[in-house]
């Protein structure tokens, strides 16, 4: 019998001026169907907001979307913010348009996966899963 704290929970966020959310309530749809607990924040959220969300609900995964090209900024400010807060065990995972060698570079500072726009939802599914079993509890 599953039990709540088997429960994967996820938190998904839309960080700055990006307006359009039509993917990431795909992907909440997909990791709830998924059997995930899934809390999304809604648009236009600061980097602090979603952190500060993220800790409160406890959650495994902090899943971020982002369209607008501010991947490079946002993405070291949330890991800073999470660090400080001691919650670096909170996984990050990104999502959206960014280039190769940029989402590259944000797993080397600690992005746990970059899931770009053409990625099949039962993958995304089947990654966070693998992500959070590679963690272990928290």
């Amino acid at each position: 019998m599953k039990t709540k704290t088997d429960t994967i929970r996820v938190i998904i966020a839309k960080v700055g001026l990006d307006g359009h959310d039509r993917g990431v309530k795909i992907v909440a749809r997909a990791l709830r169907d998924g059997g995930m607990d899934v809390v999304y924040t809604g648009l236009h959220r600061t980097a602090e907001e979603v952190v500060d969300a993220a800790v409160q609900e406890d959650v495994d995964v902090l899943g971020v979307s982002l369209l607008s090209g501010a991947h490079m900024t946002i993405f070291p400010k949330i890991l800073q913010l999470l660090k400080q807060k001691g919650a670096d065990d909170i996984l990050v995972v990104g999502g959206g348009v960014m280039p190769d060698d940029e989402a590259a570079e944000l797993k080397k500072m600690g992005v746990k996966e970059i899931l770009l726009q053409d990625t099949p939802p039962e993958v995304i599914v089947s990654t966070i899963r693998r992500l959070v079993a590679e963690r272990g509890p928290k």
